[in-house]
């Protein structure tokens, strides 16, 4: 009711995702005569003055210091000091939320955001300066006088151990990753075409990837974030972390229905999540054979960590490395095998045949002395489920002392049950939230059934795996010793986010969910079908023990070919580098390379799946590119945003979007050359205010000024 009241620039502001989310949590009220740009009163009540109210350049700015102080003192004892430290958090956060939200040639409004937005902590004479400039609109600030050289010490020596933990939900999501979570400023993206803000005016059905921060795991965020703030101002951030963790390996516990025996541990991704596998392995025989099923269908840096390697130049715990490296601890594997489960055409191989070369592979390492480990796939990013698990079983069952199995089930496209039946058999799974659940990229998960967790209590982590991995991650026993010590927090407000998805998705009915699932995934096959430029890669049905209800059982990833743009049928695919470049331009505005008529579709911004090679013997260099069009657990739940829709309504709604993309594909091939000549980034927004300003009055969200890039 508060922004339908609202005039201006201010109206626009608070109809924003990320405002609309801290201001449920105020009191906001404006005042046209009052010439500050707002006024805090001691309750937490926001005044907005003049400048918020008309001045479209500062009204984000002083808008976002006023709702950040706010959330800060609220319910407090505003003692000097606290008033204080609280000022530079919100200042700190502030400017770091212009930086990203600003487009690159703003100039800078207030002399103090270059000095908060910067990864060096200002000097303790320029703290007094700079806080001049914000202080006085506090209610219950007392003047600068009245703060003694001691508080400014200590408040300059807190700074120090606080710094870089100061941030918005946008910056602090790109933490305790590593470098494909850094937002682009050309694209305001990251390396998977996502954005760490809400992006409604998108199409995206990228699950099989990584998908943008939705309403719902926004607003989970920004309550995270905000408790945390809170924590760093009253230094209680150590224990703020440790709970959260403890609190997020309880509920992935409860998630899974996993038994008291079982263990998680929080991974910064699937990759990471493979290198503490290793770790394990290694634990009980030192060297370890390792055999990876078709790794070109799991993570890129998957096989690179199945050797204990450094799979990036940075680890999730911010320390630069050489990529490739070995790293420090783990003992260098002996030669990977592969199990292809394609054959050079693309087909799928015969399962008895992948079955009995995997069952070959083992044989021969147990038969020379080696310790085994093996990767299966429960679901692959094409979606195959493999080996045959039964087989697997029975494999497992004939070396229970030489082989160690593990699940890549990143994809999380599988029922808890499932999970549980593969903890019984004594494998350990790799789950993530950022698949299937449509959590943020970077949030993964070890389960461990009770005799890998054992190994912990007898044996030490390779030292090495610190620069991965934090204590309060892992199982408190004597082998994580070596762990740095503390708490990724990046990670944890990821996984907060991932973990309102997963609890939407739990509260719709399973008999609800495969409904769903089947409408959309029968509406879009039969539109892939239908187009002449594409061809449906079969899909491979999961073999699963049929359960109630059980959604998993069909297949929730549609990979289609795309026909050459110079061939005259779909005989001659794209190729995989081609495919690369139409994923990229999906997500790009490419309005102004085609005619006026084809403009409001070549504008709408797709975020799908990105390109699997797959050989084939037409495509150039052997490979052609599948794109991904996958139903993911947003699909089922939906957002906030849309409950007055209507079940059916936003079904429907759904289904067009993908039809969609599917159309936009069609058109990017119709006008090759002009767009293959531009080369356009993908951008967080569309050029034009069009689009999403006629969202944002649909559905109450509009976008922010983040960078779009040229195109």
């Amino acid at each position: 009711m508060f922004v339908e009241n609202l005039t201006g620039a201010a109206q626009h502001i608070f109809k924003r995702p990320e405002f609309k989310v801290l201001e449920s949590y105020c009191s906001v009220s404006t005042q046209p005569s009052l010439q500050a740009p707002f006024y805090l009163h001691g309750d937490g009540r926001i005044v907005l003055g003049a400048p918020c109210l008309y001045d479209h350049a500062l009204a984000p700015l002083f808008i976002r210091y006023a709702l950040e102080v706010s959330l800060l003192t609220q319910d407090t004892q505003h003692t000097p000091e606290y008033m204080l430290n609280a000022c530079l958090v919100a200042a700190r956060v502030t400017a770091r939320f212009w930086v990203m939200d600003a487009a690159q040639d703003s100039p800078v409004p207030e002399a103090w955001i270059s000095a908060f937005a910067s990864s060096l902590i200002p000097s303790r004479q320029q703290l007094n300066a700079l806080v001049a400039s914000f202080f006085p609109c506090m209610a219950d600030a007392p003047p600068l006088s009245f703060l003694t050289e001691g508080v400014w010490t200590r408040c300059h020596e807190w700074l120090q151990h606080v710094w870089p933990l100061i941030g918005c939900v946008e910056s602090l999501m790109t933490d305790g990753g590593d470098t494909r979570l850094a937002i682009t400023p050309q694209t305001g993206l990251n390396h998977y075409g996502c954005s760490h803000r809400p992006r409604p005016w998108a199409v995206t059905f990228a699950s099989s990837t990584a998908s943008s921060l939705s309403e719902r795991g926004f607003a989970a965020a920004e309550y995270f974030r905000i408790a945390f703030m809170r924590a760093l101002i009253k230094e209680e951030q150590t224990e703020f972390l440790a709970h959260h963790a403890d609190e997020m390996r309880h509920f992935l516990k409860t998630f899974f229905g996993l038994q008291n025996q079982t263990s998680v541990v929080l991974c910064a991704s699937g990759t990471d999540a493979a290198l503490a596998v290793l770790a394990l392995s290694q634990m009980k025989s030192g060297k370890v054979k390792t055999i990876l099923t078709e790794p070109d269908e799991t993570g890129r840096g998957i096989p690179l960590a199945a050797q204990g390697c450094h799979f990036d130049n940075e680890t999730s715990g911010g320390e630069f490395v050489k990529k490739l490296e070995m790293i420090s601890g783990f003992k260098e594997s002996e030669d990977t095998v592969t199990l292809s489960l394609r054959n050079k055409e693309g087909g799928l191989r015969p399962m008895d045949e992948v079955v009995l070369a995997c069952h070959a592979a083992v044989v021969q390492a147990v038969a020379s002395g080696q310790r085994v480990l093996l990767h299966v796939l429960d679901l692959s990013k094409t979606g195959l489920l493999a080996p045959d698990m039964q087989a697997m079983s029975e494999l497992s069952a004939a070396y229970p002392d030489h082989l160690d199995i593990v699940v890549d089930a990143c994809q999380a496209r599988l029922m808890p049950q499932r999970i549980q039946a593969y903890l019984a058999k004594n494998w350990a799974v790799m789950v993530t939230g950022s698949k299937f659940y449509t959590g943020p990229p970077f949030c993964g998960a070890l389960l461990l059934p009770a005799e890998w967790r054992n190994r912990l209590d007898h044996y030490s982590l390779p030292s090495g795996l610190a620069a991965y991995a934090y204590q309060n991650e892992w199982p408190l026993a004597a082998g994580c010793a070596g762990l740095a010590p503390g708490s990724n927090h990046g990670l944890l407000l990821r996984w907060t986010a991932a973990r309102a998805e997963m609890e939407a998705f739990a509260s719709v009915p399973a008999s609800t969910i495969q409904t769903r699932l089947q409408y959309f995934l029968h509406e879009v096959t039969q539109a892939i079908l239908l187009n002449a430029d594409l061809q449906l890669v079969t899909p491979f049905v999961p073999q699963r023990d049929p359960l109630p209800h059980d959604w998993d059982r069909q297949q929730t990833i549609l990979s289609f070919l795309v026909r050459a743009p110079e061939a005259a049928d779909i005989d001659h695919p794209l190729d995989f580098e081609r495919c690369r470049k139409m994923y990229y331009w999906l997500n790009a505005d490419l309005s102004p390379y085609v005619p006026v008529e084809h403009k409001s579709l070549a504008e709408l911004l797709c975020h799908i799946g990105q390109p699997v090679a797959l050989p084939h013997p037409h495509a150039a260099g052997g490979k052609a590119g599948a794109l991904r069009l996958s139903a993911g657990a947003r699909l089922v739940s939906g957002e906030p945003s849309h409950k007055t829709l209507g079940v059916d309504v936003r079904m429907k709604r759904e289904t067009e979007d993908a039809r969609k993309v599917l159309e936009k594909i069609s058109l990017i091939l119709n006008f090759w050359s002009d767009i293959a000549a531009a080369d356009p980034l993908p951008s967080y927004r569309p050029l034009s205010h069009k689009m999403y300003s006629a969202l944002s009055d649909e559905t109450g969200l509009a976008s922010s000024s983040l960078a779009m890039g040229s195109s």
